[in-house]
């Protein structure tokens, strides 16, 4: 039996004051993997990609949140809800798929 993939787009946030973030987009993302394991492989996968400036290629991301689920309301908040943290947040030991992740916008947060 395959396991569960998606489509899971990783918002990288580098200023909150700013409102200073880049989408990456990930296509057939396992959702039986770790939170853990997904971050450390998005966090390999970022100084390779060439279209991103510099600034969010080399700056050390290491916390996940949810920021808003496929039909589902968004928030009103323009970069990231600063409510429900910890809900939202990923604990690293759970799977993807255990903390509510589909077909995602999640945060990378450093």
């Amino acid at each position: 039996m395959s396991a569960e993939s998606s489509t899971v787009t990783v918002r990288l946030v580098r200023s909150f004051e700013h409102r200073n973030f880049r989408p990456v987009v990930y296509h057939g993302v396992n959702l039986d993997q770790t939170v853990k394991q997904f971050i450390t492989f998005v966090q390999k996968d970022v100084p390779s990609r060439t279209g991103l400036p510099p600034p969010f290629r080399n700056y050390k991301y290491d916390t996940m949140k949810i920021i808003h689920q496929a039909h589902k309301s968004k928030t009103g908040e323009l970069v990231v809800s600063l409510e429900d943290d910890e809900k939202l947040i990923l604990k690293e030991d759970s799977t993807l798929k255990a903390a509510g992740v589909e077909e995602e916008v999640l945060d990378l947060l450093g």
